[in-house]
């Protein structure tokens, strides 16, 4: 998420009510998780075990919760608790705005776009030409559709991150600050729920097909022409590339890279990365045939332990 102006350290750093480390004037461009950082962002650390993934990153201002060596052109924010100053900037730059309207008068809908009646268009929308936007469904503040785009019915585009911290108190949740980018010739299918980026996009790829009640988490993109069919469900980060085939009731952990060209059968399991160009089943999934030849020995156990038992 980038700011809509420039602003320094020394101006975060007061918003915080927290220590900085580095020049008062250091730029600060915007903010993100550290999957997306980039040159001028903020990026948040509260455990030892990832200071130096964040350190060392593309972000140039860390949000850390003990004062360590600065690296050479960064600057540190000290902070007794990251997560909830990391919150605090998104109250600040990305608040949230209530809706006044079913369709927002800031919504920007392209030219023979048709709206059914019931559908929800928040604050900031922009949906392209040629779309049709079904009955019921809802697209939160900020969601941005290409041209082409069918959405059925009662789906939902925008809602929060699931992403909390465990507290002695209860669950904290991290705010959600990012969208959603839909791209050209994508279909949606009924009651699909995808969730915005934390403090980035969650996206579609160009001419990717999902069918109903698919589940799509935080900041996962959606190459181009994937087949997604129905009950799948897909954590977030996840980067799934270009041509892959989902089929039924697939689940799909967090932060993994699924390949191009990869075909996962239904009911399968995705615990790792998977190489692109091979087609996989089971939990944990593997290679198709790998694994039916597994099952096959697994079938033959029985036979063998009763010829086992004779031969005794």
């Amino acid at each position: 998420m980038k700011f809509s102006q420039a602003h320094t350290l020394q101006q975060i750093s007061m918003l915080l009510s927290c220590e900085y480390v580095g020049d008062a004037d250091f730029p600060v461009l915007g903010m993100n998780e550290i999957h997306v950082v980039t040159e001028g962002d903020i990026v948040f650390v509260d455990h030892p075990k990832y200071y130096d993934k964040a350190l060392e990153s593309a972000a140039t201002i860390i949000l850390i919760n003990k004062k360590v060596t600065c690296p050479v052109g960064k600057a540190l924010l000290i902070s007794d608790d990251p997560f909830r100053d990391f919150n605090k900037l998104t109250q600040y730059f990305k608040p949230f705005e209530k809706a006044s309207a079913l369709v927002a008068k800031s919504a920007i809908i392209g030219e023979n776009t048709i709206v059914q009646p019931g559908a929800f268009i928040g604050n900031n929308v922009r949906i392209g030409t040629n779309c049709m936007i079904h009955a019921n469904v809802t697209l939160y503040d900020n969601v941005r559709i290409g041209d082409h785009v069918t959405i059925h019915a009662g789906s939902v585009l925008g809602s929060d991150a699931f992403y909390y911290k465990n507290r002695p108190s209860g669950f904290d949740k991290l705010k959600s600050g990012g969208s959603i980018r839909v791209d050209d010739h994508v279909d949606i299918g009924s009651l699909c729920t995808i969730d915005r980026g934390v403090s980035g996009d969650t996206t579609i790829g160009a001419g990717t097909k999902i069918d109903n009640q698919v589940h799509i988490g935080h900041d996962t993109v959606i190459g181009k022409k994937c087949l997604i069919a129905s009950q799948v469900g897909i954590a977030g980060c996840v980067i799934i590339e270009d041509e892959v085939t989902i089929w039924g009731q697939v689940g799909v952990t967090s932060g993994i890279t699924i390949g191009h060209k990869a075909i996962i059968s239904a009911q399968s399991g995705i615990s790792k990365s998977l190489e692109g160009h091979k087609s996989y089943f089971g939990t944990p999934a593997d290679d198709f045939r790998k694994k039916y030849k597994e099952i096959a020995a697994i079938r033959m156990i029985p036979e063998i332990m009763e010829k086992l038992k004779k031969d005794e």
